[in-house]
Parts: C-alpha cells; structure tokens; sequence
C-alpha cells in the first residue's frame, strides 16, 4: 500500500509543479486562470493515470487503492473547472491548448480540434500548435483526412519552422492520402538526411511503399546515401514517431459479434513506469486494420512525452464501452516492448491466441 500511495502522490506533486512553472507567466495578468491551470494540471494527470493506466496491478491491496481514488475528482470534472476558467478570461491560448490535450486524452475529438482552433485564434504563428491543431481536424475528421486548412497549417507551420521534421513528415501523410504519392515521395527523401539511421530505416519503409503506390521504379540503395544520414544536433527534436499496425485476428472475429463502433484504443507508455500514457490513439473498430504512427502529438500532457523514452511498452485495447477506462471485458493485445527509436513497424493483434 505504502508503494502505491508513494506513487500517486510523487505524480501529482510532480505535475503541480511543472503547472506551476507552466502557468508562472499568467500569475499576474490573469490570477484566475494561473489558479486553475495550477490545480487542473494535476487533476488531469491523476485521473488520466487512473482512466487509461491500471493503478490497481501496482497495489494489492486494491480495495483501499479504489476507496482513494474515488475521492478524487475525474477528468470531465478538471475539464469543467478549466472551461469555467476559461469563460471567465478566454484570452488565455496555453489554457485552451491544455483543454485541447484534455478533450483529446478523453477522446473528445471535435471539442479537442475546437479548443486548438481557439487557441491559435490568440497565437496564429505556433508552429507546434499549428502541428497539433493540424492533427486534431484530421483526428475529428472521417478517415483521419488531413482537410485544406489543417494541410495549410501544417505548411504554415514548416514555414515558420523550416526544420521541423513532425511537419514535414504529415505532410507527406496528407499527399498520400491524396493520391500525390509520387509528391509524398519527394516530400520524405528531402527529410531523410535530417534523420538518425534508424528512423531513416523506418520512413524509406514508407518511402518504398509509396514509390509504388506511384509507379516509381524502386530507389537506388547506394552506399554513400547510407553514409550521408546526419547525426541529430544537440538540442534538436528527432524524429521518434512510432509506426504501430493494429489487427484483429480473423478466428476472433469469427467467433465474436463485435459492434462496428466499439472503440480501439492504442497506447504507447513509459516500460517499467507508470501506466499513465506518454501517447495515446482512440480509433473505432472499424476502421482497423489501422496503420498510425504514434507520437509527441498524441501525448496527453506535455509533462510526459514519446520522445523523452528510452522504453516504451505498446499495447492496443478494444473496449465494447467505448469508456478509456479498463472494463471487465476489454480485449488487449499482447503487450510489446520497444526501444526507441524504432526501426520497423510494430504489429499489434486483437483477440489473438495467447501462446
């Protein structure tokens, strides 16, 4: 028990006082607002460790666990506290970019897009805002289409940032989704150098497939091209997006009627840490078999990140409830773990047999 309660209060003291450092500059201009964002923050992080993680697996004396986390207030509650914050002085873009984040991590997809559009009302020229509302319209759109405007905010925000890999690298995602597949093409050869050997490795992939996608002949492997991938900058971002392949096995499927809106949820989380993600997906069951690439942008808060791993675990979860919180009759894939960055795609299979 003393472990577990350790644990939850190491979290929320932790996420108050990035909170606090976060909100600093808004202490005196808007007091409000500075107090909510310093008691929102750690709500959101505690009651998202108990929504997607398994708090209980580290405790178990679970009955006492659950009295306590009862007690606490949920993430729809936090997000309530955050929106009155906000209605009272709304000219605050990081508070609506952390109800961004919020509605996301609750799967909330057009309230999340909303809230990030509102944002860059107040700061148009962010680029990774630019990037994350970007990824939100796409996310609360059909398909998961990049629509005109998210294309022109993605482009917007290379321009601002001409090195920003994450850009670069959806907007390639866009012109495959188009068709362009010879410009998505050009688009990721132009970003290759700029990558570590191992996340090269794992966009020539994508390179490859769309290569022939367009009727390109297949690249020429050279010897100096493999010699020529750059060595990352210190302080610069690289690029650890994590390519994961989500199936269902087909027996599964033939034994079990499945609702085609059943929610498939697909988690990334720090191995050997806490079960709170560093980036999370939700997705409907039909749109599977999914090929996504997980990384900074589905991150539910900016205190713990994809990128900051070493180790990530990665599972997918399919919930009849649709409710990111784990039920009773949730399928899960076999958990695997990952080094970072990864070099290949991970494939994750629901309902499979356990061996």
């Amino acid at each position: 028990m003393v472990s577990g309660t350790l644990l939850h209060v190491v979290l929320v003291v932790a996420a108050f006082v990035v909170a606090a450092l976060v909100a600093l500059p808004l202490r005196k201009a808007s007091p409000r607002l500075f107090g909510a964002i310093v008691v929102v923050v750690p709500v959101l992080a505690f009651a998202l460790y108990r929504i997607v993680g398994t708090p209980a697996a580290l405790d178990p004396s679970t009955a006492i666990a659950a009295s306590t986390a009862e007690d606490a207030p949920s993430m729809e509650e936090a997000i309530v506290e955050l929106e009155a914050a906000l209605a009272r002085d709304p000219a605050q873009p990081e508070g609506w970019r952390l109800l961004a984040r919020a509605h996301a991590a609750l799967g909330n997809r057009t309230r999340a897009r909303d809230a990030f559009m509102t944002a860059l009302e107040h700061i148009p020229d962010d680029p990774e805002l630019l990037l994350e509302a970007a990824q939100a319209r796409a996310q609360a759109a059909p398909g998961n289409r990049f629509d005109d405007e998210a294309l022109a905010m993605l482009r917007k925000a290379l321009a601002l940032d001409p090195g920003n890999q994450r850009a670069q690298w959806f907007i390639g995602v866009v012109q495959r989704q188009r068709g362009e597949d010879a410009a998505a093409v050009a688009t990721w050869e132009s970003l290759l150098p700029a990558l570590d050997e191992a996340t090269a490795n794992a966009l020539r992939t994508q390179i490859d497939e769309a290569r022939q996608a367009a009727g390109l002949p297949p690249r020429a492997e050279s010897g100096a091209e493999a010699g020529d991938t750059a060595t990352p900058v210190a302080g610069d971002a690289p690029a650890t997006g994590l390519r994961v392949r989500v199936s269902l096995d087909p027996g599964f499927a033939a034994r079990v009627r499945l609702r085609g809106d059943a929610v498939v949820f697909v988690i990334a989380r720090a191995a050997g840490g806490p079960p709170m993600p560093v980036a999370v997906e939700r997705h409907a069951l039909q749109d599977l078999p999914l090929d996504i690439v997980l990384d900074d942008g589905d991150g539910p808060m900016p205190t713990a990140r994809l990128s900051a791993q070493r180790e990530v675990e990665v599972i997918a979860r399919l919930s009849a409830s649709g409710s990111a919180s784990r039920g009773e009759g949730d399928i899960e894939s076999a958990p695997v773990r990952v080094t970072l960055p990864a070099s290949a795609p991970i494939d994750l299979v629901l309902g499979a047999p356990t061996p």
